[in-house]
């Protein structure tokens, strides 16, 4: 512990009616000959879209910060959003929780050493490297390359990747959708 612990809000209850009211974020490591490259996006609980993302070859505050002022231009309206994480140092700081203060976003935490809290990311995650990564790392020479590929996969993953649990939509249609109709 270096900062404040914020409360589980989520109690694994991830889905949300409507965009912008749960979001969830991690930082998922690839390893690459012998080199490192991490990903932090934020996933929204509503159709499970990412609605920004940043990659780095280091899981430091820049990383997270480029992640939350890239989500922050895009989405306006955030003062009604919980924010889940787990207790990682990054989320613990001061400068994460301020930016998340001032936007008006609750925060919440995972428990310590429970990883199920955090069920969402962790199954975003499991696609991810399943579908793109896992023995495919052959396909990537370099991390530019790697990068770019998790790029196009996260294009792809919002935009045309259906979901049964979507009604058969792409996160993309199902925020769109719910934008309009909330699922309450």
């Amino acid at each position: 512990t270096i900062g404040k612990i914020a409360p589980n809000l989520i109690h694994r209850d991830f889905f949300a009616p409507m965009p912008n009211m749960k979001w969830y974020t991690d930082i998922t490591e690839f390893h690459l000959n012998g080199e490192k490259l991490y990903l932090s996006p934020i996933l929204d609980g509503c159709g499970g879209d990412i609605v920004s993302y940043s990659i780095s070859r280091h899981p430091d505050m820049d990383l997270v910060m480029t992640m939350l002022d890239k989500a922050f231009v895009k989405e306006t309206a955030l003062n009604n959003c919980t924010f889940h994480t787990d207790q990682g140092c990054q989320y613990q700081s001061p400068q994460y929780q301020r930016a998340l203060k001032l936007q008006g976003i609750t925060q919440s935490m995972s428990r310590k050493g429970n990883s199920m809290d955090a069920g969402l990311m962790e199954n975003f995650f499991g696609l991810l490297k399943t579908e793109m990564f896992y023995d495919q790392e052959y396909k990537y020479h370099s991390l530019q390359e790697l990068t770019q590929a998790i790029k196009e996969y996260i294009e792809y993953y919002n935009e045309e990747r259906i979901k049964s649990r979507l009604k058969g939509l792409t996160p993309k249609e199902y925020r769109n959708q719910a934008s309009i109709n909330p699922v309450f």
